[in-house]
């Protein structure tokens, strides 16, 4: 079993009266990210942030979203209070942003018809500045990148047939030198990333959108996400060149960032950047799209450079809860705090239920089915029974909109709740009490000041923003007594002769375990990419390199803990 750390310094310095229960300063986040995502201006009412872009300015984090009407800014990457602005044109997709020297500068797609690039020297007022009013060339997706020696360059690109474009700047007038240069166009048939569908099952030309640059150690490294935002294979292929505009080489581990499946899955159209003590994250779109294939949320996950020809972005268990980390840090596991998922298929009662939005809704691990009370009032619960006291540490409550007719950021669109836990189903304690909270956090992460001991968890609805009291995910993170499972042994891999980007994965499914993880990659001391699944004996994997090698491994792990295991399995 993996060994646990706790960290109580800052709770004994800042909290030295908090008991077991109480919520602290959070150290660790869990995706989606817990920020007041904004209900769409059209119907059907949905909540939407996409296109993520943040930028570092003087030690402090900003992130712009489409279609949220404003952007956050975070001192700590946990906690992201909301700006607006009358300024910058909020209803336009994939915002860009780079700093250059004393300023942030912003731009966002406009396909038809010129765009207009903005500044601001201070982001937290609010206020920009036009720099460009008539920007030249028409396009989708932008992002701007400011090489070391101060030349400016412009990435764009979105569609199903074009390549993704770079082209130089002049740093002062923001116009385009030259002419644009193709980098890099898809190929689906060798690149299974690149496929569309849930499970890049359909061999046909995927979406290339969302570029987005970043230089290590002398070489330029060029994102891009496929196949499509509406699909959980949503991911980010990479490309590596000597100079900002080529010749690009399709980069060894790809994709660059992915995510699958889990609680909610993707990881495309992101941008990858880093925070003040050098580490780097890569802040993606993740996919529900349930009542609109735009129905997006935001995840942040940590970047690597391993090597100056091989970066990766961890997404290994991507939604259980992680820390953010106050030095600079070389492995992902410095990161992960080891609170195992409790709540996956256990006992649920409420007080009522939808007949479509059955409770169970709550507890399987999928963000695109949710559990819905009849009503929305004040008198609506629900509740787990873990089976035996578990040490929680933290709880994440996502909220589903259903019934909902809201459009857009209206006041009084806040949750309140009361959370208690019990260990006889009987006598209820507090665990928060938030019945006079008005901030809205459809994704509200609740990590505890110190952990409590627990059999049941219940949550009672006072007040949701509109519609129905529902949750999608009602997730309980800690550690259950007992052991972690067996190493999983007949684990199997057999490559499709006639699609070299497809393998398939077998093994024998250990009793005490409630999912897997596979680690695989182009080499064997670099598995680097991770496919997570719950309850199954088996996977199709569709997003190879048809040309490479690859080596696969599996982990298994349940509520106390992951038994990684030792041996790896060799695919021509």
């Amino acid at each position: 079993m993996m060994k646990r750390n706790f960290w109580f310094s800052i709770v004994i310095v800042f909290f030295p009266f908090l008991s077991p229960g109480q919520v602290a300063k959070p150290t660790t986040i869990c995706n989606p990210l817990n920020i007041s995502y904004r209900f769409c201006l059209d119907q059907p009412s949905r909540r939407e942030a996409a296109d993520p872009a943040v930028v570092t300015f003087k030690g402090e984090y900003f992130l712009f979203a489409s279609k949220s009407g404003g952007y956050w800014h975070s001192t700590d990457l946990i906690s992201w209070n909301f700006i607006t602005s009358s300024d910058l044109p909020f209803e336009d997709y994939a915002p860009a942003v780079v700093v250059i020297k004393d300023a942030v500068y912003f731009m966002a797609s406009s396909s038809n018809g010129p765009s207009k690039i903005y500044k601001t020297s201070e982001p937290k007022a609010g206020k920009w500045e036009v720099v460009n009013a008539a920007f030249s060339i028409a396009m989708t997706d932008p992002d701007l990148f400011l090489d070391d020696d101060g030349r400016l360059y412009f990435y764009y690109g979105c569609s199903n047939t074009d390549p993704i474009f770079g082209v130089e700047l002049d740093s002062k007038t923001f116009m385009p030198i030259g002419k644009p240069v193709a980098c890099f166009n898809s190929n689906y048939n060798d690149y299974g990333w690149e496929r569309p569908g849930d499970f890049n099952e359909k061999l046909q030309a995927p979406w290339m959108e969302g570029a987005w640059m970043t230089k290590y150690k002398g070489k330029y490294y060029l994102q891009y996400a496929v196949p499509g935002t509406e699909f959980k294979s949503y991911a980010d292929g990479l490309y590596i060149a000597d100079k900002p505009l080529g010749p690009f080489k399709v980069a060894e581990n790809n994709p660059f960032s992915s995510k699958p499946e889990g609680f909610i899955a993707g990881a495309g159209h992101s941008s990858t950047f880093q925070d003040r003590y050098g580490n780097y994250w890569h802040i993606a779109t993740m996919t529900i799209s349930v009542k609109h294939p735009f129905e997006r949320r935001l995840g942040l996950f940590p970047a690597f450079f391993d090597d100056p020809a091989q970066p990766y972005t961890y997404t290994g268990y991507g939604d259980f809860p992680y820390r953010i980390p106050q030095e600079k840090v070389s492995d992902p596991s410095a990161l992960f705090p080891n609170w195992m998922l409790l709540s996956f298929n256990k006992p649920v009662q409420v007080s009522s239920s939808l007949q479509d939005h059955p409770e169970n809704n709550a507890v399987d691990e999928n963000i695109r089915t949710y559990w819905s009370a009849e009503t929305g009032n004040s008198n609506e619960w629900i509740s787990i029974d873990l089976q035996k006291q578990c040490v929680i540490n933290a709880v994440q409550l996502n909220f589903a909109e259903h019934n909902t007719h809201v459009l857009g950021r209206l006041p009084g669109l806040f949750y309140q709740y009361i959370l208690e836990y019990s260990q006889d189903n009987k006598t209820w304690k507090t665990l928060t009490d938030k019945t006079l909270d008005k901030t809205d956090l459809p994704h509200d992460y609740i990590e505890l000041a110190s952990p409590v001991k627990a059999r049941f968890l219940r949550l009672t609805n006072v007040h949701v923003p509109d519609g129905d009291f529902a949750l999608s995910g009602f997730r309980v993170f800690g550690d259950a007594p007992g052991s972690s499972p067996q190493e999983v042994s007949k684990f199997s891999a057999a490559r499709n002769p006639k699609d070299r980007c497809e393998v398939k994965l077998t093994w024998r499914p250990d009793k005490s375990a409630i999912g897997y993880n596979i680690r695989y990659g182009t080499q064997p001391d670099k598995l680097y990419l991770n496919y997570e699944v719950l309850s199954k004996d088996s996977l199709t994997i569709r997003s190879l390199n048809a040309f490479s090698e690859y080596y696969f491994t599996i982990d298994a792990f349940n509520e106390s803990g992951i038994k990684k295991n030792t041996k790896t399995i060799h695919i021509n």
